[in-house]
């Protein structure tokens, strides 16, 4: 899911130029087919991105923001984003993309309005523990903020917070419902 991650603004931003008839007769003239598994967006709604793509026979469908605001600012931090991914069989996964490495063993902590989740973390990336309880807080709620401990390292913050905006999730959660709907 991290390497879709980074492509996804590049893949996105390709479709949607690709939608003007004039960039879409330049792209047949220069650019060779796109791939199957290349991300097509279902549409931005407010601060959410939702998307589709195929890995392999199963298609996948996520919905994705970034941060609205980080405390403390910190150079060099790559892309920072909360999404929520589906396939048939697995709904809801609601995962954090930090920017850095967390420490090994380290859980990050989001708060949705007054609803508090922990999440595990894995190399780049934070996991809720319980997607399906985080999406019903995120459908109602209008942030989320993510207590994250610091990468290791002398001139590393205390903590990280990162404030995530849901305007516009139930609109892109809704979108990925319907292009993934769940197996039966």
């Amino acid at each position: 899911m991290m390497s879709l991650m980074r492509i996804v603004p590049a893949a996105l931003l390709s479709v949607l130029l690709a939608s003007s008839a004039s960039a879409a007769e330049t792209a047949k003239k220069s650019q060779p087919a796109t791939r199957a598994d290349t991300p097509r967006a279902l549409g931005t709604f407010e601060a959410w991105t939702a998307a589709v793509h195929r890995e392999g026979e199963q298609t996948v469908c996520y919905a994705f923001t970034r941060v609205r605001q980080s405390v403390p600012k910190w150079p060099g931090r790559g892309d920072v984003m909360l999404s929520v991914s589906m396939r048939p069989e697995a709904r809801d996964v609601v995962a954090i993309s930090a920017g850095y490495t967390y420490p090994p063993g380290s859980e990050v902590k989001v708060q949705v309005e007054k609803a508090a989740f922990n999440f595990y973390t894995a190399q780049r990336s934070a996991f809720a523990r319980d997607g399906h309880a985080v999406v019903q807080a995120m459908l109602k709620g209008r942030e989320a903020v993510a207590h994250e401990p610091p990468p290791r390292g002398r001139s590393a913050p205390k903590q990280i917070t990162d404030t995530f905006s849901l305007r516009g999730f139930q609109a892109a959660y809704a979108a990925i419902v319907k292009a993934c709907p769940a197996s039966r």
